[in-house]
């Protein structure tokens, strides 16, 4: 993705990266747990499971993540979303390096994507409602609810002054953010992006996709014969987003370029993807259009990979469609077999993951998996992380009401 396709230089690129996850919080401990297959699925503890018929899901160790937030913010008794997503890009800017007091404020812009938003603060007033006398339920705390407050706090905390946009276009929010932050760049608008997705676990989100029986009762195996579904988690992914020229410029370390990104909706169905994957193959498509990079020349596919029987029957086939014959030599996984699903956060985590696998030539495998589905015959790398150069890496990430999304990273031609 450049500014001027004949200007190097005008690249954006990936200098920072933040992360908040059930494995580890913070790049030293997420990129070594997800190599080794650790899980961060475990019985819920934040709320009482014992009405439905699945338990189990993924939370993140919040202790030592306020650390990361002003005295101003935690006064005002932000949601939890805001709380990942500030320790996110505070983690993400000190990685890259950046001193932000030497950037005009006005320059620097927040994207972020989300599902929920800081739904459980909803939730708690729902449930005083429920079980409350009137006199005793907070509705103050509904004014920290809307989901746009997420990226308003990052700024606030970070001091940026320019352009916030909140993105709420499901599990495929992330992608979106990322590849939208990338396009003020290449457009001058702003100098620097941090660029996202956040969301904690919400009890809304897991009434309903019981509801639909559509949670694994016990693990997730994305691809799987015997897969049985989704694993609720959160999470939060954030990176720092540059030109080129200005990350050459300070002498920073840069992970990958952004290359392109293609974003479509198939509208087929609220919940369901298009049989024939129209949405997913068109997003795949665009990205390479966009980035200009040969279908020969992707190494590694970081999929949605849910472990639902729809999804990654037809996530498969849309790969074999896009990229035939080729489709067959490309290692794919799904990192939500360790993780669960972290829904807006997934597919911003995931291009964390693409910009890691390229700078350190490692991928994460795909973990509980056992038993070969022939609908999923592609390579899953089982269980095991594997050493392979990674010059190009693909992210995809779909979502209800038809939103596709798919985010292609290369290596920066220093």
């Amino acid at each position: 993705m450049n500014g001027n396709p004949n200007d190097e230089h005008s690249a954006v690129v990936v200098t920072g990266i933040g992360v908040v996850s059930p494995i580890g919080n913070g790049v030293q401990k997420f990129w070594p747990a997800v190599l080794a297959g650790i899980s961060g699925i475990d019985d819920i503890r934040s709320f009482d499971t014992s009405g439905f018929r699945t338990h189990r899901g993924g939370e993140v160790d919040c202790l030592g993540l306020t650390e990361y937030l002003s005295p101003d913010i935690l006064s005002q008794r932000v949601g939890k979303g805001s709380v990942f997503a500030v320790a996110s890009t505070k983690m993400a800017i000190a990685d890259a390096g950046i001193d932000l007091t030497t950037v005009d404020p006005v320059r620097i812009g927040i994207c972020c994507g989300t599902t929920m938003g800081e739904c459980q603060i909803l939730e708690k007033v729902d449930e005083q409602f429920v079980h409350s006398r009137s006199d005793e339920i907070e509705f103050e705390g509904l004014k920290y609810y809307p989901p746009q407050l997420i990226p308003a706090n990052v700024a606030l905390e970070i001091g940026a002054c320019g352009p916030i946009h909140m993105i709420t276009t499901a599990c495929a929010a992330g992608n979106y953010a990322i590849g939208y932050a990338a396009d003020l760049l290449c457009a001058g608008v702003i100098d620097v992006a941090v660029a996202g997705g956040v969301d904690p676990l919400s009890r809304v989100a897991f009434t309903g996709f019981n509801s639909m029986l559509a949670v694994s009762p016990d693990m997730c195996r994305p691809f799987d014969l015997h897969r049985r579904g989704i694993l609720l988690s959160e999470g939060c992914g954030m990176l720092v987003l540059e030109r080129a020229s200005s990350a050459q410029e300070r002498g920073a370390p840069i992970y990958a370029e952004i290359a392109g990104y293609g974003i479509s909706n198939d509208a087929y169905h609220m919940t369901s993807p298009h049989p024939r994957a129209q949405g997913a193959i068109n997003a795949m498509r665009s990205a390479l259009r966009e980035a200009d990079i040969s279908p020969n020349d992707v190494d590694y596919i970081s999929a949605h990979g849910t472990g639902t029987p729809a999804n990654d029957k037809v996530e498969t086939y849309a790969i074999k469609e896009v990229f035939q014959k080729r489709a067959f030599a490309i290692p794919v996984s799904s990192i939500k077999s360790m993780i669960g699903h972290t829904m807006g956060a997934a597919s911003a985590i995931e291009a964390a993951v693409c910009a890691l696998a390229i700078r350190y030539s490692e991928i994460p495998p795909t973990v509980n998996y056992a038993t070969p589905d022939p609908a999923c015959d592609l390579d899953y790398v089982p269980n095991t992380a594997r050493k392979v150069e990674v010059s190009v890496a693909l992210s995809n990430a779909f979502a209800f009401g038809g939103n596709c999304s798919a985010l292609l990273l290369r290596r920066f031609a220093q």
